[in-house]
C-alpha cells in the first residue's frame, strides 16, 4: 500500500480533499471582495455630489413630491 500525503493548512495540520477545495474557494472569495472594495473605494473618490444614499434621497423625496 501507498502512504498517500495530506495537504497541509498554514498551521500544519492536515487537511482532506475537501477542506482543500473549501480553502481554494474561501481564498479566492476573499480575494474578489478585496478586488471589489478596492473598486468601489476608487469609485467614490471619483463620484461627486455625495453619496449613492444621499442621491437616494434626494429621488425619494423628489417622488414624494410629485405624488403629494
Amino acid at each position: 500500500m501507498s502512504k498517500g500525503t495530506a495537504a497541509k493548512s498554514a498551521s500544519g495540520a492536515s487537511m482532506s480533499k475537501y477542506d482543500v477545495e473549501v480553502e481554494a474557494r474561501l481564498t479566492a472569495l476573499e480575494k474578489a471582495v478585496a478586488e471589489c472594495k478596492a473598486t468601489c473605494a476608487a469609485n467614490a473618490a471619483k463620484s461627486s455630489g455625495g453619496s449613492d444614499n444621499d442621491k437616494l434621497l434626494e429621488i425619494e423625496a423628489k417622488v414624494n413630491k410629485l405624488w403629494n
